[in-house]
C-alpha cells in the first residue's frame, strides 16, 4: 500500500497498560484538555467495524483481526492527533507514533480494579503478572524509540490529573517544534 505524501499537524498519541491501569480515563480526560485531539478507544472501535474474529474463552477476551484493524485505523493516523487507548502497542507502525505512554499500577491497587470489573480470578492473575512483569513497558521499549516512550505511574485520580498535564505540555512542545507538522512517510 503507497502512502500518500502528506504531512500531519497533529501527533499520535498511544496510551498503553495492563488493563485496569487507567488507559480510558486518561484519553478522555486528555481529550478535554485538547481539543484538537481525537479518543479512539480501540477495543470499542474494532468491534463497532467488524474486526473481531473470534473469542478466546481461555482469556475471556475478544480475539482482534489486527491487519483489518490496523487498515481502518492508517487514513485516521495519516491524518495525526489520535489518542489510542489499548492494551496493546506494539502493533502500530513507528511512523504513526509520536509518544507512547504506559501506565503502571501498584499490584494491590490493579486487582482491587480487576475484581471490581468482575473479571474471572484467572484472567485478574493473568493481568497482575503481567503488570508485575512490565509486559507491556518491555513492548512499548522494544517496538518505539526509547525516546517516545515514557512509563506513569496511575494510582490515584491526583496522579491521573499529573499525568494528563504532563501528555499536555508534550502535546503543546510537540505542536511548537513541528510547525510544519511531521512526514508521513517513514525515513529513508
Amino acid at each position: 500500500m503507497s502512502l500518500p505524501n502528506t504531512r500531519r499537524k497533529l501527533p499520535n498519541i498511544v496510551i498503553t497498560g495492563t488493563p485496569g491501569c487507567g488507559k480510558t480515563s486518561h484519553a478522555e480526560q486528555l481529550v478535554q484538555q485538547c481539543p484538537e485531539l481525537t479518543h479512539i478507544n480501540v477495543s470499542e472501535f474494532a468491534k463497532k467495524n467488524n474486526c473481531i474474529e473470534g473469542w478466546d474463552s481461555e482469556r475471556d477476551t475478544s480475539i482482534v483481526a489486527e491487519d483489518k484493524l490496523l487498515d481502518l485505523l492508517e487514513p485516521l493516523a495519516d491524518k495525526g492527533g489520535l489518542v489510542l487507548d489499548w492494551h496493546c502497542c506494539d502493533l502500530y507502525p513507528e511512523r504513526w507514533v509520536d509518544l507512547v505512554v504506559v501506565l503502571r499500577c501498584d499490584n494491590t491497587v490493579l486487582y482491587d480494579r480487576l475484581k471490581k470489573r468482575g473479571y474471572k480470578e484467572s484472567k485478574v492473575q493473568e493481568n497482575v503478572e503481567c503488570e508485575i512483569m512490565q509486559v507491556l513497558l518491555s513492548d512499548a521499549k522494544e517496538n518505539y524509540d526509547s525516546q517516545i516512550v515514557i512509563e506513569l505511574q496511575s494510582e490515584q485520580v491526583d496522579t491521573l490529573d499529573d499525568n494528563v498535564d504532563r501528555i499536555t505540555q508534550w502535546f503543546t512542545k510537540w505542536k511548537q517544534d513541528h510547525s510544519q507538522g511531521v512526514s508521513n512517510k517513514l525515513p529513508s
